[in-house]
């Protein structure tokens, strides 16, 4: 067998390996993931993901185009379905699953409506902000100053008072809401009347809490207001890795929607559109289910952990409203002599798996079919792996043979 030929046997071994270690093997509890439906994986191995088009309406040196390539009629009937089931969930009267990641949404979303030398809020990382937002990252270049939004206390909250008083000393171009600890939702209606009463713009990065906002769970970014939503389709939002945009202003989205082919992006990746659409047509079934499921299984789980002594953060708050909870790395380290870091990856040898710097998710187990009754034996398990009981791996293997298939499809 040649090197090339090796090679191919090798990586095809990984595949799947990976495949039978993530969808059998384990039970993910990282906030940042979650289980694609296998109709939408179908259709990410379709032959769309060879074929290239330009998104529909490109404007074109001065004018608008439907395309400049042919054979592309079913590609551009399955964008225009897609955005159009977007809309309907969000309640928006315009939507796009261009964007290729949430990140790449962001960037759709700023650099149409922001100049450079804007001025933006937005929370800080080491208040469970996005790093992204941090003065180093976006703003830097795009050429924006940033500020802080604050994002204080037990569980990062964002409360009125702090808000409005930091738009009306700061007086900056857009507030950008969105966070990557993300438990509570935000005061939003005072927050958009003060940005508005300045002419700034709010944008709502969803990337967390997504699929919760599709099922009515967590809150209405749109009805109460906010100007842009955008995010990422693969966390609470049960899709591939993908973007979208959401607007209700057709002037905002009148600048938004030229400026994305050609300017942040080119090719939009047509059978990635076809797996958004097809989780999209799933949650217009089922979003207000699985989200309720997803919520009430996080909040039954950080009872059941806080119970075995974890110290899960926000406990006077009822610890979470979405699909996150928090452990205090302090008092991790002070009171169980562990770091989340170790942690993480002591409970990924036994099968169990949460982020490396203390976030646990409840996103994929609700796929899975677990419900709120089952939190106390799952807590069970990762207790008894925090510690290094014996048998917790086969426990877990065994557990999970029983979850093959997804439930909200």
């Amino acid at each position: 067998m040649t090197a090339a030929g090796g090679d191919e046997a090798e990586l095809a071994r990984l595949v799947r390996a990976h495949d039978r270690w993530r969808t059998r093997s384990v039970f993910n509890l990282l906030p940042s993931e979650n289980a694609v439906s296998p109709t939408a994986r179908r259709y990410l191995g379709s032959d769309l993901a060879g074929r290239y088009t330009l998104p529909l309406d490109t404007v074109w040196r001065g004018e608008r185009i439907d395309n400049s390539y042919t054979g592309t009629r079913y590609a551009d009937a399955i964008e225009r379905l897609a955005n159009d089931a977007a809309a309907r969930l969000f309640h928006a009267r315009h939507a796009t699953v261009r964007p290729l990641s949430g990140h790449i949404a962001a960037l759709s979303a700023l650099v149409p409506l922001l100049p450079p030398q804007s001025r933006l809020l937005a929370i800080e990382p080491g208040e469970g902000g996005y790093d992204g937002y941090a003065a180093g990252f976006l703003p830097a270049m795009l050429g924006y100053s940033v500020r802080p939004l604050p994002a204080r206390g037990v569980g990062h909250s964002v409360l009125e008072e702090d808000a409005v008083a930091a738009i009306q000393q700061e007086r900056p171009n857009a507030v950008v809401l969105g966070q990557s600890f993300f438990l509570f939702p935000y005061p939003l209606r005072p927050i958009v009347e003060a940005a508005h009463a300045i002419d700034a713009l709010v944008f709502y990065d969803a990337s967390h809490v997504l699929g919760l906002v599709a099922g009515g769970e967590f809150q209405d970014p749109l009805g109460d207001g906010v100007d842009v939503v955008y995010g990422s389709t693969h966390k609470s939002f049960p899709g591939p890795q993908g973007g979208i945009l959401l607007t209700q202003r057709d002037d905002l989205f009148g600048q938004l929607d030229p400026a994305l082919v050609w300017r942040v992006f080119d090719n939009a990746h047509w059978n990635r559109i076809a797996g958004v659409g097809q989780t999209l047509l799933e949650l217009e079934r089922f979003a207000p289910e699985y989200a309720r499921t997803t919520v009430a299984n996080a909040q039954a789980l950080a009872r059941a952990l806080r119970a075995k002594g974890w110290p899960i953060v926000a406990e006077e708050r009822g610890y979470t409203r979405s699909h996150q909870i928090h452990l205090d790395p302090e008092t991790l380290r002070r009171t169980m002599g562990i770091g989340t870091g170790t942690l993480a990856r002591r409970l990924e040898r036994q099968r169990l798996l949460i982020d490396l710097v203390g976030r646990i998710g409840t996103a994929e187990i609700a796929r899975l079919g677990l419900r709120p009754e089952e939190m106390e034996r799952l807590a069970d398990l990762l207790e008894r792996g925090r510690v290094g009981k014996p048998l917790v791996t086969r426990e877990v293997a065994a557990w999970r043979a029983e979850h093959r298939s997804l439930r909200f499809l």
